[in-house]
């Protein structure tokens, strides 16, 4: 076990959820995506409304995927331009 697993394990038990329910490498991709293709602080606050959205009841999965779109084809704020 790594310490990002122990960590999961540990946050979710204090948040009583199943650390079986936590997509890890989905929201970490996201947040990559995010970070890279729109702005570094935007990949928290995304994660984190993907984790409230999911609280109500959306599919973490398919949100994540229209974001992780939605932040590739950001506009790049340097250049006007969209990001690859």
């Amino acid at each position: 076990m790594n310490e990002l697993d122990a960590w999961v394990i540990a946050a979710a038990g204090e948040a009583g959820i199943d650390p079986a329910d936590v997509p890890v490498k989905t929201v970490l991709d996201l947040a990559r995506d995010v970070a890279h293709g729109v702005v570094r602080p935007g990949a928290p606050v995304t994660a984190y409304l993907l984790g409230l959205a999911a609280g109500r009841g959306a599919d973490p999965a398919v949100l994540a995927d229209k974001l992780t779109d939605m932040a590739l084809d950001w506009p790049s704020e340097a250049t006007g331009e969209e990001t690859d």
